[in-house]
């Protein structure tokens, strides 16, 4: 796609009666990919961890586009206890899902750890999707053009999977450790690509990543330095407005002509800004040996291990 046909969400073909799961839906990216698919008819699930910014979002989209398809629900994806009780709830209240947008993340915090004692950047950023996605496939299975789209980072390039050391024990930093549960999130979504494709399965796993987006991520960052840089001085200069940055996830969940496996990202200069067209993931990324030992530790320390159905 060139810079002169650039995807507008104008192009959204019709979402009537399709289900969607925005994780992080109360702000930012999240946000922005939510008033875009209920603006064309889409029913969208809000996965939040605060669902009293969760209902304000709603408040929000459904005073400028009344009647919207929108529900409030609560996931704290760095608790493997709130992902199993959200996949449960949503199993009883519908009986498919089409589209699944793992968006949600935090971005360098202090070293500090999940519920279940995991390094939170990887708990919340890959661990909580790697198991809400297989909690979910089935509902996804059943679903009309089915989808899971993984949000990654630019910073994907940048960062190393500590396997001797996932938690950060021995030597943690915090950006170092952001890069490495975009990376996963990269990783995992390629392996569940090729694994959805082995078995023949309708779903089509898709990864994006929104350039260099001004959203609450940076603002919020706990380290000031980042908050400094990211925050106040990057954003105004270079950042999209989330709208902008939510381009390549919404490009990936409704555009008909995508295909399973492909990479969507902005088509300005180093892919920081721009609208959404197909780019490469690292080497690392998509190296078949780091996305089997990445998956294999993941069933283990989230005991979800996926069942891939075979079409209805």
């Amino acid at each position: 796609m060139t810079q002169q046909q650039r995807w507008t969400p104008e192009q959204i073909p019709d979402q009537t009666k399709r289900v969607f799961v925005v994780t992080g839906a109360n702000s930012g990216l999240g946000l922005a990919t939510t008033r875009a698919l209920v603006r064309q008819g889409g029913h969208v699930i809000l996965a939040v961890r605060d669902e009293g910014k969760g209902h304000r979002a709603v408040a929000e989209i459904a005073a400028e586009q009344p009647g919207a398809g929108l529900e409030v629900r609560h996931l704290d994806l760095a608790d493997l206890d709130s992902v199993r009780a959200f996949a449960d709830q949503l199993h009883t209240d519908h009986p498919r899902l089409d589209v699944l947008v793992n968006n949600a993340g935090v971005m360098a915090p202090p070293r500090s750890l999940s519920a279940q004692g995991h390094e939170l950047q990887f708990a919340c950023n890959h661990l909580g999707h790697f198991a809400l996605t297989g909690l979910l496939l089935d509902l996804l299975t059943v679903g009309r053009d089915p989808r899971v789209v993984t949000v990654s980072s630019i910073n994907h390039r940048q960062g190393r999977i500590h396997f001797d050391d996932l938690a950060g024990e021995r030597r943690y930093k915090p950006m170092a450790f952001y890069n490495q549960s975009k990376l996963a999130n990269a990783v995992f979504g390629q392996e569940l690509h090729r694994r959805l494709t082995e078995a023949g399965s309708p779903v089509r796993s898709l990864l994006a990543h929104p350039g260099y987006t001004a959203t609450n991520l940076q603002r919020s960052a706990p380290i000031a330095l980042w908050r400094v840089v990211f925050g106040r001085i990057g954003n105004p200069l270079f950042a999209q407005t989330p709208a902008h940055g939510a381009l390549p996830q919404l490009y990936a969940a409704t555009d008909p002509n995508v295909e399973g496996g492909q990479f969507i990202g902005p088509d300005g200069p180093a892919e920081l800004r721009g609208g959404p067209t197909r780019v490469q993931l690292s080497p690392a990324a998509a190296d078949a040996g780091t996305g089997r030992r990445l998956w294999e530790l993941s069933e283990q320390l989230t005991d979800v291990r996926f069942v891939f159905p075979t079409p209805v």
